[in-house]
């Protein structure tokens, strides 16, 4: 896939680093499985991945936690 943003290259197989922020919560995920732009850096993460994400987020915020850093485990492996 062409990336979005710098439009100068295709984006290939790799890892990024997400923040997500919500209300009170900050979470750090490292490790995360994302095409990535060789030229800018952009990342795009699959529709499953952003669920699982999503899906982590809203679990730390439910239990009160205010930072978070760690690891990607797929939803399958959890």
């Amino acid at each position: 896939m062409r990336c979005l943003i710098c439009k100068q290259d295709d984006t290939r197989p790799g890892v990024t680093t997400v923040t997500l922020e919500q209300d009170e919560l900050t979470l750090v995920i490292k490790g995360v499985p994302a095409r990535v732009c060789p030229n800018c850096g952009e990342a795009y993460v699959e529709d499953q991945v952003a669920a699982d994400l999503l899906a982590t987020a809203e679990r730390m915020a439910a239990a009160g936690a205010q930072v978070d850093v760690r690891q990607y485990v797929p939803a399958a492996a959890a």
